[in-house]
């Protein structure tokens, strides 16, 4: 397909740039990001490895797409939290629920695990990964300065903490996912959701 081709059709580009992210993902849980090539990619992608550099200039381009539909997903779940009614406490803690579930995902857990070792060595996928921390972190923070939070007036330095501490409940859920596959959602939910009240709470 030529560029003229895909900008007459920009549904069908966006359905095969998904298709190849799939693909990449795939191949990246199951090889890791060095042992997955383009041939490899493309031939799960089910389409030529000239077909996929139209749409991607590397592999380090396909692992910024990746990261970009995660922050994607990131920013529906914040405006669910915006949009849902109630307490935000309420709201907050009922969706501890999915966030384990997001968490303990084991495919989901491996592809993360996989981009963090990468970032270990490749400075652009980490200032990647880094920059899309900073914006979950912020969100995160203005989400906890709005009206109704009961930690809305807290000093920045005690708000940060609480929320580095969060994410760091919530990111460590893929390694011990790893380490024990057999830990499921409601054994984690009997001790998060109260540590989570706790965080939101003014101590």
């Amino acid at each position: 397909m030529n560029t003229k081709t895909r900008r007459q059709d920009p549904m069908l580009a966006q359905s095969r740039r998904l298709q190849v992210l799939d693909a990449a993902s795939d191949c990246f849980r199951r090889r890791g990001y060095h042992g997955a090539g383009m041939a490899e990619i493309s031939k799960t992608a089910g389409m030529s490895p000239g077909h996929i550099y139209n749409y991607f200039d590397s592999k380090d381009a396909i692992i910024d797409a990746i990261i970009e539909r995660d922050m994607e997903e990131m920013f529906s779940v914040f405006n669910g939290f915006l949009q849902a009614e109630g307490p935000l406490l309420d709201v907050m803690l009922d969706g501890c629920e999915d966030g384990v579930d997001k968490h303990l995902d084991i495919e989901k857990a491996a592809l993360k695990l996989e981009m963090i070792s990468e970032a270990a060595r490749n400075d652009k996928v980490a200032l990647s990964l880094q920059a899309t921390d900073v914006e979950a972190r912020r969100l995160m923070k203005q989400l906890l300065r709005r009206d109704g939070s009961l930690v809305c007036d807290l000093p920045d330095v005690e708000l940060d903490s609480r929320v580095s501490v969060m994410f760091a409940l919530f990111g460590g859920l893929m390694i011990r996912r790893v380490l024990n596959p057999q830990l499921d959602r409601d054994t984690v939910l009997i001790a998060l959701k109260p540590v989570i009240r706790t965080l939101l709470t003014p101590f």
